[in-house]
């Protein structure tokens, strides 16, 4: 596959391409959020586990730069949790809409023809970019996550609850407990929606067994290009 780097108008990001890409054909987009502490370069080896050939997929890095020790930089989309503040969320969401703008273009993507993945605090920023856009995106994909502010998520909720979504959790995840996953999932349901809620044996990470589950449910809601 093909990796490229890119300098957007507000945020840097790498693109991931099938070998073959034509730049003719409408490939379908999924769009990788990563967590706190990783970067752009984190979920892109995804891609070639989930569909090598029939996607593009687009991961940007997120805008603050956090120091993890000893030099090593690391990027969130917010401020750990308990110390973020509702402006550093505020900007994160702005620049991710205006990364959409500006990216689905790019590759001709059609309004319903992207999928929004995000784990862990990305999959908090999925939930809360993702659940507004019913109309750009086919299906959100939320990995060992959670969502902060139910009645603040409430409120964003549109009128149309059908839009397809994948939750997947850890029950040994150390940092988000699967409890808070479940509690998503009840929030989701009462509202409207119909998530496809699964549990893993894991910890705080994306095991084979969660990308393969997760791949049958993208053949599903968004098929990629033969």
């Amino acid at each position: 596959m093909q990796v490229q780097q890119h300098q957007g108008k507000g945020l840097k990001y790498l693109t991931v391409l099938p070998d073959d890409y034509d730049p003719q054909t409408s490939y379908p987009l999924i769009i990788m959020l990563h967590g706190f502490g990783a970067n752009m370069q984190d979920l892109a080896g995804l891609a070639s586990v989930i569909n090598s050939r029939g996607y593009v997929y687009a991961c940007p890095n997120a805008p603050i730069m956090f120091d993890l020790g000893g030099g090593h930089p690391g990027y969130g989309w917010s401020s750990p949790r308990g110390q973020s503040t509702a402006e550093e969320i505020q900007t994160a969401e702005q620049l991710l809409a205006e990364f959409f703008e500006e990216v689905l273009p790019q590759f001709q993507v059609a309004p319903g023809r992207a999928l929004l993945l995000g784990f862990s605090q990305g999959g908090g920023m999925t939930y809360r970019c993702g659940l507004g856009r019913p109309d750009l995106f086919a299906g959100l994909v939320a990995l060992s996550c959670s969502i902060r502010n139910l009645d603040e998520m409430r409120a964003k909720l549109p009128d149309e609850r059908n839009q397809p979504i994948f939750i997947a959790h850890g029950r040994s995840d150390p940092l988000i407990p699967a409890e808070t996953a479940a509690n998503a999932h009840r929030f989701l349901t009462e509202a409207g929606y119909s998530p496809e809620y699964h549990e893993y044996n894991m910890a705080h990470e994306i095991s084979a067994e969660v990308l393969s589950d997760l791949t049958a449910w993208m053949g599903k809601v968004l098929l990629p290009v033969e």
